[in-house]
């Protein structure tokens, strides 16, 4: 069985036999934003891009995500961390979003907006546009480890909100990569790249009301990943309404 279709196939337990909680779980109310930049390494304008996205992981209440793109690549070098679904999800962002074309560096802040992925002002009035828009629908994302497994714990939507059904994601996360471009428009530079998805996974289904999903550590890790995020998102690619973040 494929690492997806086992993720997929895992039930959703009853909130009566969630395992303890341990205390390195991290919970999230959620964090203010949820910055996804899409870049890629044939991109001259990316690598301002990526180090501003830096700045922002640095924050403990904004999780930053990479997702490289493989678009560029006929420019003349491929991008060694790019994946189709990543450019698959910027375009289905686009169509959601009425911009008609996919472009690099492009941010999408909480699932809402986009903005020039290399524009501090751009990503900042997103987040404060955002957070206050998505305020009366944030969705509480609890998340640890027990064992030799991973814990997912959603909360119930906010009184008076009206839910709609959305998908639980999980990101396994590379927190750096430094990549030597040896064609194209960067070539002869040294890029760094943080918090690299390589992979982005439905692992779940939120309807409105509370619920806990056990993962196998093991079938979600790989030996270069780092850390794990997860996202409630309205559909597959609206409004992020949950976010947790939890590390090795």
């Amino acid at each position: 069985m494929s690492f997806i279709a086992g993720i997929l196939a895992l039930p959703v337990l009853a909130a009566a036999e969630t395992a303890p909680r341990h205390d390195d779980g991290e919970e999230a109310g959620p964090p203010r934003a949820v910055i996804e930049m899409f870049t890629s390494q044939g991109c001259s304008d990316c690598p301002a891009a990526d180090a501003l996205l830096k700045q922002y992981i640095d924050q403990r209440n904004i999780v930053g995500l990479t997702l490289p793109v493989d678009y560029w690549d006929y420019l003349g070098w491929k991008d060694t961390l790019a994946g189709s679904r990543n450019a698959e999800r910027q375009r289905d962002y686009a169509e959601r979003l009425g911009i008609g074309t996919v472009y690099t560096p492009q941010a999408v802040v909480n699932g809402a907006v986009e903005v020039v992925g290399s524009s501090a002002s751009e990503i900042d009035r997103a987040i404060n546009a955002t957070e206050t828009a998505l305020a009366s629908s944030r969705v509480p994302v609890h998340f640890w480890h027990y064992g030799n497994s991973v814990i997912i714990e959603t909360g119930s939507a906010p009184r008076d909100a009206e839910p709609k059904e959305a998908t639980i994601w999980l990101a396994v996360i590379q927190k750096a990569v430094q990549v030597t471009v040896k064609a194209g428009e960067n070539k002869g530079k040294t890029l760094t790249y943080y918090n690299v998805v390589r992979e982005l996974t439905p692992v779940g289904v939120w309807n409105g009301r509370p619920a806990t999903i056990r993962l196998a550590r093991a079938d979600i890790m790989r030996p270069e990943t780092e850390e794990l995020v997860v996202l409630i998102q309205e559909a597959s690619t609206g409004p992020i309404i949950g976010a947790a973040r939890l590390g090795d």
